[in-house]
């Protein structure tokens, strides 16, 4: 007979008893399993390569074509972390527009003659908008095709009735049952980067990523608790290039799971000297994504130093893959200190999640639901769709 595998006793350190008792026990499940779905998602679409390939090619090695990648909330925010690397690897432009901006200004961003790949994404599948974008590009362009990546087979998205498309549904794990997306995100978005970088280049890659986040969690958890335990009542979150839409992810994770009770921002370290540094005061934490790039890190160590001399900050954070010293306020990324930008993306995400987590737990929120009133859902309500005018 079978054996039934035992639920787990333990989430991220904290016991399941006490995880279950405080509405927190999917979330810490969430956070915890995102080394071995990124494992998962990798064999996935390693398994999926030629078939992926021959769809997308058309398109991606098309210098007059277009490749949008589009969601809502935190999933157009893997548009945004992915846009500028694969802008640069494909032949054809990519752009990442929101479903929300798409829908709303179709023909701002839609070009009837230019061939499109249009790659959604969904955790659930099911936002209204995530349907309409694709239908809209349907109607509005001649030559689209449409790659889905979602975490629920049920999902109206990968069931949605266009004539040349293909779904990537990735492990049903995934399919995030807390309100704020963790492994969903970071699932969906290896795989578009395997995808239309080519899942050849990630075969290398993979190992370091996983151990690189799994080795986050398990020495980023307590430090980071301890920092929520403060209770700062802002926080910054600043990034370059791909890691200002990680940033942006960051912001966006802090305020849904403390329901609005930590107000955020995010900038790039260049840019939020442009007013934005303003936001801060001395109840006020900076956290800035540290990139390998030798000349990008310039202007990032710059601007913490700028920070830490002026002294009007609580506290600033260093996440960099390379600390520049062992001090409490450097969360140092092990073995990836020659890794390329994007790659960073996955250890420096769950340092996001986890302070968020342990904020909201600090608040005396639950991590699974901290909106108890209803004005925001799991999947978006209340929105009415209309059809664009001629």
């Amino acid at each position: 007979m079978p054996v039934t595998p035992m639920p787990p006793t333990e989430s991220l350190g904290i016991p399941e008893t006490e995880l279950i008792a405080t509405g927190a026990a999917c979330t810490a499940r969430e956070i915890a399993q995102q080394p071995r779905m990124l494992e998962r998602t990798h064999a996935l679409v390693s398994a999926l390569h030629a078939r992926l390939q021959a769809f997308v090619a058309p398109v991606t090695g098309n210098p007059r074509a277009r490749v949008i990648l589009t969601g809502a909330g935190t999933s157009s925010y893997i548009g945004q972390c992915l846009a500028p690397v694969l802008d640069r690897s494909l032949a054809a432009r990519v752009d990442a527009v929101p479903t929300t901006d798409l829908v709303s200004a179709p023909r701002l961003y839609l070009d009837a003659d230019q061939p499109l790949l249009l790659v959604s994404f969904g955790r659930s599948g099911n936002s209204p908008e995530s349907i309409a974008a694709m239908e809209l590009a349907e109607s509005l362009v001649a030559d689209v095709r449409h790659l889905v990546v979602t975490c629920n087979p049920a999902g109206a998205l990968s069931r949605a009735p266009v004539a040349t498309a293909m779904t990537l549904q990735l492990p049903e794990e995934t399919h995030d049952a807390s309100f704020a997306m963790t492994s969903s995100f970071s699932c969906m978005m290896y795989a578009t980067l395997a995808a239309l970088g080519g899942a050849g280049t990630m075969d290398a890659r993979i190992g370091p990523i996983a151990r690189a986040t799994q080795s986050t969690i398990s020495g980023a958890h307590a430090p980071l608790g301890e920092l929520a335990a403060c209770g700062y009542d802002r926080v910054a979150y600043l990034g370059s290039g791909v890691l200002q839409g990680l940033a942006r992810e960051a912001a966006l994770k802090l305020g849904e799971l403390t329901n609005g009770a930590v107000a955020t921002c995010f900038d790039s370290p260049l840019g939020f000297r442009h007013g934005p540094k303003t936001f801060i005061t001395a109840r006020t934490l900076v956290m800035v994504f540290v990139s390998n790039d030798p000349l990008t890190r310039r202007y990032d160590h710059d601007l913490i130093d700028e920070l830490r001399c002026d002294g009007r900050a609580a506290g600033v954070i260093e996440v960099t893959a390379q600390p520049r010293r062992a001090d409490p306020d450097t969360i140092a990324v092990s073995g990836m200190a020659g890794a390329a930008d994007v790659d960073l993306l996955w250890p420096f995400v769950v340092v996001a999640q986890l302070y968020a987590f342990e904020a909201s737990r600090a608040l005396g929120l639950s991590p699974d639901n901290p909106n108890t009133q209803g004005l925001v859902n799991r999947v978006v309500q209340g929105v009415r769709l209309y059809a664009p005018t001629a």
